[in-house]
């Protein structure tokens, strides 16, 4: 059994104000009470993790049992676990999940770990309904077990009291912070959330902002003592890779402002299987150096489209390494990249120019949420017939190209794709997609990358 103290926090809704309290407690724990956080957060996501990774001063790990096993997910979280306190931000609301019974929501993930919540709730023009809304959620479902309220956007004082002791007397849980109404430009969002913290203008003044609402609104030391009465927990995670299987390859990452989205277990599963990550900076490098295989996450390559544009031979020199069938696997933004040119607010901008596709940028969404593809072509990274559970998020859609070129081998059982419900370009050793899986939910993705490397690698040394 692990002792780890721990608490989720959890909203009514999305647009709670989850995220600000998360930070704010992450920073009220860290610097107040000097305690080592573990971050972890629940659901398909990049960019609350990244601020929350940057909060903490460590990675911050992923929860969802959609996109992995349920078991896999606990395991992950224990074994993840090496501080002195977790912190999981939920998403949605705290009973939103897949379908009406609440699957795959926070409040199966606050069960399946047997965590504390801490319910936030914003109180806009709200006092006693505060009580009604936090006694819904107890009693929807009395195993999860919520054992604060934080009330938000309050408005005064009278309104705090009067939704504190309302709260307080109804649900018999504390009240264990009062934020009052921020100015909307100190919490700016963009897309998923907030704006990625590669991309933020004060970072330190950002983080000072949250550490100030930890200190002044919320009772920090109240919610380490609910921490710390979490029960132990036991059963670590199933072993999902045989370590060292490819030592010796070179997979480069691209990681600069423009591809950012990674999930950290990705990185650890290539790492523990025996590859060596080269990090690249897609704006500022020449040209690739020299790899075994590349991998390019999603980000947001629209808003450095110049700066990629400009860069001709680093494009040059990833179509190049393309042709000569290097492995590349590619997620939403590495899609982008690989593709013939983005149209954004009518200019057109050049990309690598693999796949003769051109995507347009749009102002709403082309697709969000779980994915469920279907592995039904030959490619260099699954096994024809493999099932994976994803998710994609992403305001581009391709408006041309040439499909008597393109290859897709996912069939979308769930999930849009990049046209006609398929996903997944292939040319030569490139596979390009807009579906994001993680390694821990797809083990298969760690170990195609490490066996198309060690197949290039053996090819590069026998010519």
């Amino acid at each position: 059994m692990k002792k780890i103290p721990r608490i989720i926090i959890a909203g009514v809704r999305g647009g709670s104000g989850k995220t600000m309290l998360t930070l704010s407690i992450i920073c009220g724990l860290s610097k107040l009470k000097g305690l080592k956080v573990v971050p972890y957060k629940k659901g398909p996501d990049y960019i609350d993790p990244g601020w929350m990774s940057l909060a903490a001063g460590r990675p911050c790990y992923s929860l969802d049992t959609f996109i992995m096993p349920p078991e896999v997910a606990r395991g992950s979280f224990i074994n993840h676990f090496d501080g002195s306190i977790a912190v999981v931000e939920g998403n949605r609301g705290l009973h939103d999940g897949f379908d009406p019974e609440g699957s795959h929501s926070t409040a199966e993930l606050a069960k399946l770990t047997s965590s504390p919540v801490i319910l936030i709730i914003d109180c806009t023009k709200m006092t006693r309904t505060a009580a009604a809304v936090a006694l819904g959620c107890m009693k929807l479902d009395p195993e999860v077990k919520i054992s604060g309220v934080v009330l938000n956007r309050v408005s005064g004082s009278r309104h705090e009291s009067v939704a504190r002791t309302a709260v307080e007397r109804y649900c018999g849980v504390p009240v264990v912070g009062s934020i009052p109404r921020l100015n909307d430009t100190d919490f700016r969002e963009r897309h998923m959330g907030l704006v990625p913290h590669q991309e933020a203008q004060g970072i330190e003044g950002t983080l000072d902002m949250f550490l100030s609402i930890a200190k002044e609104h919320i009772d920090i030391d109240r919610i380490v003592s609910i921490a710390s009465g979490a029960p132990d927990l036991g059963s670590e995670m199933p072993r999902l890779y045989s370590d060292n299987a490819g030592s010796g390859v070179k997979i480069g990452v691209i990681r600069d402002k423009a591809f950012q989205f990674y999930y950290p277990e990705n990185l650890e599963a290539l790492k523990r299987l025996g590859a060596e990550l080269v990090k690249i900076d897609s704006m500022s490098s020449d040209r690739l150096p020299a790899l075994h295989a590349l991998y390019i996450g999603g980000g947001f390559p629209e808003t450095n489209a110049i700066r990629l544009a400009k860069n001709v031979s680093f494009r040059s020199s990833v179509k190049e390494a393309a042709e000569r069938g290097l492995p590349i696997y590619a997620e939403c933004g590495g899609l982008m990249f690989l593709g013939r040119s983005i149209i954004l607010e009518g200019s057109e901008y050049p990309m690598a120019g693999v796949f003769p596709v051109t995507f347009e940028m749009m102002q709403k969404p082309q697709a969000h949420g779980y994915t469920i593809a279907e592995v039904d072509a030959e490619n260099p990274f699954y096994a024809k017939g493999t099932v994976l559970h994803g998710h994609e998020f992403h305001y581009s859609r391709v408006v041309s190209a040439d499909e008597r070129e393109l290859k897709p081998v996912f069939a979308m059982q769930r999930g849009s794709g990049i046209f006609g419900r398929k996903d997944g370009l292939v040319h030569k050793n490139v596979f390009a997609a807009y579906t994001h899986v993680h390694a821990l939910g797809v083990p298969q993705w760690a170990e195609g990358m490490i066996r198309a490397a060690a197949k290039y690698r053996k090819s590069d040394v026998d010519s």
